[in-house]
């Protein structure tokens, strides 16, 4: 089967609203203080889409949107990007979600959500477009749409039979609760899982990078890719284990580091790259990322990641 894509995202989409440098004290009865506020498309699959496109891989998208002004913020940023917006669904029943993000000095975070969020679609209803790709990631697991062992697994099963290679990123859940054991039939469809420090650890009941990952792996998960935000990331299948270190940076933002980071890291897999090096080029994809406020903000293409990782070459090249 000749794919028309690299890779299709599939999952949330929706518009943050970041306040950065939050005072907690009152500057009058109803009145407080930031350093700075800006509304930016997000949401993991818009996110991890907008990254691959920027990469060089020709990339759709399979998202719910609103018939609202959130929406139509969504798709223009998609499109600035070169994000084939073909697959999205409008509905002018489901909002387009809006996040509040507040953003720490450190360039953490911590997020609110509303019920448009839980609001879910059925991205199993359009097995036939999204298996046209070489790739598909889900963005992300555990939260709408992926918050439904019955949808998990038929859009995994559409992809495995398409012989699609499957990125499942991970979320914390926030309105529907699901465990590993709910999705024991799905695990084994997944190649490659990447939670972060926090998730694998929720999820797996595990301290440790290397238990962690074996909890994915005993239930069959292809390869386990653990995020580690400041300390970079652990690898780990049937065959092999490493670490790689973060790269040295001063983080802005946080924001969609991690969907960056899974964005690079499947564009060079389907390169060719080895784990390893796909994941050293993840690594710099999502360090990129935090240097400026907003998920697609910083990364601009793949020669600037090379760039990153080997200053040098870039001066030989200029």
């Amino acid at each position: 089967m000749n794919q028309n894509y690299d890779i299709i995202c599939i999952g949330m989409a929706l518009v943050d609203s970041i306040i950065r440098g939050f005072d907690p004290e009152p500057v009058s009865a109803s009145g407080y203080r930031a350093e700075s506020g800006s509304l930016n498309v997000g949401g993991e699959a818009v996110n991890e889409a907008m990254a691959a496109a920027k990469l060089g891989m020709k990339t759709g998208i399979l998202c719910s949107l609103g018939e609202d002004e959130a929406g139509e913020l969504v798709l223009g940023a998609l499109h600035r990007c070169g994000v084939d917006t073909s697959l999205v669904v409008r509905s002018g029943e489901r909002p387009t979600p809006v996040s509040t993000m507040f953003v720490r000095g450190d360039g953490t975070r911590k997020s609110v959500t509303n019920r448009a969020h839980s609001l879910n679609f059925h991205p199993e209803q359009y097995t036939e477009q999204f298996a046209d790709a070489r790739a598909l990631i889900l963005g992300s697991l555990f939260r709408a749409p992926f918050d439904d062992p019955e949808i998990i697994h038929a859009v995994l099963t559409a992809a495995k039979d398409a012989g699609q290679i499957t990125v499942a990123d991970t979320k914390l859940p926030n309105f529907r609760f699901l465990n590993l054991e709910d999705l024991r039939d799905s695990l084994p469809l997944v190649d490659y899982i990447t939670p972060n420090e926090d998730e694998a650890r929720y999820y797996s009941g595990k301290d440790t990078p290397e238990e962690m990952a074996d909890a994915f792996l005993e239930r069959g998960v292809g390869n386990v890719i653990i995020k580690l935000g400041g300390k970079g990331c652990f690898f780990k299948n049937l065959e092999t284990s490493f670490r790689l270190p973060a790269c040295d940076i001063q983080a802005v933002d946080a924001t969609g580091a991690g969907d960056n980071f899974v964005a690079g890291f499947t564009a060079e897999i389907l390169r060719g790259s080895t784990p390893y090096d796909a994941l050293r080029f993840a690594n710099a994809c999502g360090a990129i990322c935090t240097t400026a406020v907003g998920a697609g903000t910083a990364l601009k293409n793949r020669d600037q990641v090379l760039a990153f990782l080997d200053p040098a070459s870039a001066e030989r090249v200029q």
